[in-house]
């Protein structure tokens, strides 16, 4: 999935050549007239959590009252955009154009519309006027709209132009193969992707399956073939098993990544949103990935990079819409699918996603993913005996584990310590340590879990130290390391940590209940029924709630010989002044 979206060149430098930050709502004077202010405030809290449609609702509501507001019209195109709804953004887009030609976000809605038009002398009138979106668009869109034009060399000067900017070389030269490759130049695009004029591009798997195509057109299936496979593995993805089946069979492939200007311009914001994703504010990337897919409604990396920042956001609804318009032939058809399922279950259609997930894997049992994907859903809700199958799948189709499948035989361990069977479970964290040595959650898992059982607690003590180290701000691990020293019958060393792991983690019930056991340990046994209470409030399992009362009831050396545990080791602390025993 990484090399699909790595970025051509650094966020930072797309950065420095794209429009600010567009403009809050928020900047409206608090004199608001009648009918406003009501669909207002609701329209800033709406966006304020990326609720998009609410937000389009109540700017529209606001702006029907006071027409003229600037801000408002400023926001209601950024909320219809982020929805997709062009045919709504625009002439709003085009009325503050005029009301404000400085509108940053006007200027470049009204620029796509002319894109989207075809009407190329327009937007390089506007453009050149320097009524455009930035440098790094308004380079890139004067070269495809030149191409547009039929001004073939016209544009190759202006993307030459733009490689000259410092920073921007890599990025203006890969939409300059693709321009030459659009027309049928494939050897001069070829010369440019490979690298032969000096510059070596880091492309994209968008990028390398145009290179495949640009081969292909070549009568170089072979040299296409061997591209994809060792830039993206020799496994298999749906999404380019036909492409490599084709290129197996000898047959040539057309070149259809970018197919004329309008798609070489969907290229252009589309390149900006994978580089600025994860970088830049979710809503801000959507707007560039939404303009994507306005001037190429099947561009499915464009589509599935809005899918993914809508649901970054928490608005699930939206991003299961968005998978949905991915066609079946869309290379990223299978990625959409297992993003679709995710979204559902974080949108609380927890069958459905579970059941969209059974369906992918039964159309796709080749493919790991897919089966790693049912498993975390399955282990989400608990159902470790039905998920196992899918590790076990998974792993199956795994024929030499790398470091990256560390997660799977952790997750599969989980599911097997869950369900009772250490002897399955503790195997499968030993391989993903194997795979990863020091990750630390796998060593806070194998050491608890060590702990628990009493078994081998110098090394778990060690591998959860490791943990520690490596996240010394996570609650939970250090409460693992207090309950080590506790376990080891070190009381005086578990204190300290245990207290901090409680400051970590204030409100959970187990790290809670372990620091009231070391309070009891030291001595200090009214701080221990005073911290087993909190527990208490906290929510715990039924049978761990139960044992915790027993403990206030009766004090946890009762409670341990009642179990037939071993007793703690006598400990002298001071409590109130008076000498007092643990034991």
């Amino acid at each position: 999935m990484n090399q699909k979206r790595r970025p051509l060149i650094s966020a930072t430098a797309i950065a420095l050549c794209l429009l600010p930050a567009l403009a809050s709502a928020a900047n409206l004077s608090p004199l608001l007239p009648a009918g406003v202010a009501g669909p207002y405030l609701a329209a800033r809290q709406a966006s304020q959590n990326a609720d998009y449609a609410s937000a389009a609702r109540f700017y529209g509501e606001a702006l029907s009252h006071d027409p003229g507001n600037a801000d408002l019209m400023r926001a209601t195109v950024a909320s219809d955009v982020a929805l997709g709804d062009f045919a709504k953004a625009l002439p709003v887009a085009k009325a503050l154009a005029k009301a404000d030609t400085q509108s940053q976000i006007a200027m470049l809605l009204v620029l796509a519309g002319k894109l989207k038009a075809g009407d190329y002398a327009a937007a390089l009138s506007q453009i050149q006027a320097g009524e455009g979106a930035g440098p790094l668009v308004d380079g890139l869109a004067t070269a495809w709209a030149q191409v547009g034009e039929g001004k073939m060399s016209d544009a190759l000067a202006s993307f030459d132009k733009l490689a000259k900017t410092s920073g921007l070389k890599a990025f203006a030269l890969y939409h300059k193969a693709l321009a030459m490759a659009s027309v049928g130049d494939y050897e001069g695009a070829e010369k440019i992707l490979s690298g032969q004029g000096g510059t070596a591009l880091n492309l994209t798997r968008r990028g390398l399956v145009a290179e495949a195509e640009i081969l292909s057109q070549l009568d170089r299936d072979k040299d296409a073939l061997k591209l994809l496979n060792d830039k993206l593995g020799s496994q298999t993805d749906p999404g380019l098993e036909p492409l490599r089946q084709r290129l197996k069979d000898g047959q040539v492939v057309p070149f259809d990544s970018v197919r004329n200007a309008q798609d070489g311009l969907s290229e252009v914001f589309l390149s900006v949103a994978a580089a600025l994703k994860g970088e830049a504010a979710d809503g801000y990337t959507l707007l560039y990935s939404r303009l994507a897919e306005f001037l190429r409604p099947d561009n499915g990396d464009a589509i599935l990079v809005s899918a993914e920042l809508l649901d970054s956001e928490k608005q699930y609804a939206l991003a299961v819409a968005a998978y949905d318009k991915l066609p079946r032939t869309s290379t990223d058809y299978f990625a959409g699918q297992v993003g679709r399922a995710q979204a559902l279950y974080s949108g609380g259609q927890v069958d459905a996603a579970i059941g969209a997930m059974k369906q992918l894997v039964a159309a796709h049992p080749d493919q790991v993913e897919a089966q790693i994907a049912l498993g975390d859903l399955l282990r989400r809700q608990s159902r470790y005996a039905e998920a196992i199958p899918a590790y076990d799948a998974a792993i199956k189709l795994i024929k030499t584990p790398q470091m990256a499948d560390w997660a799977v035989y952790y997750m599969r361990g989980i599911c097997h310590e869950r369900l009772g069977d250490w002897a399955k479970a503790e195997p499968d964290f030993r391989e993903a340590l194997k795979l990863k040595p020091n990750q630390p959650e796998v060593l806070n898992y194998l050491g608890y879990g060590m702990v628990e059982r009493g078994e081998k607690l110098d090394e778990a003590l060690n591998m959860i130290q490791r943990a520690v180290a490596a996240r010394p701000n996570d609650g939970f691990i250090v409460d693992s390391l207090a309950w080590a020293y506790f376990r080891l019958g070190e009381y005086q060393k578990a204190l300290p940590i245990a207290e901090r792991a409680s400051q970590l983690q204030p409100v959970d019930a187990v790290v809670t209940d372990h620091l009231g056991d070391v309070y009891w340990a030291v001595g200090r046994k009214m701080e221990a029924r005073f911290q087993w209470r909190r527990a208490l409030s906290f929510n715990p399992d039924p049978k761990d709630a139960e044992r915790i009362k027993r403990k206030i009831d009766l004090g946890l050396d009762a409670v341990l010989k009642q179990e037939g545990a071993a007793s703690l080791k006598p400990v002298k602390t001071v409590e109130n002044g008076s000498a007092s025993s643990g034991g």
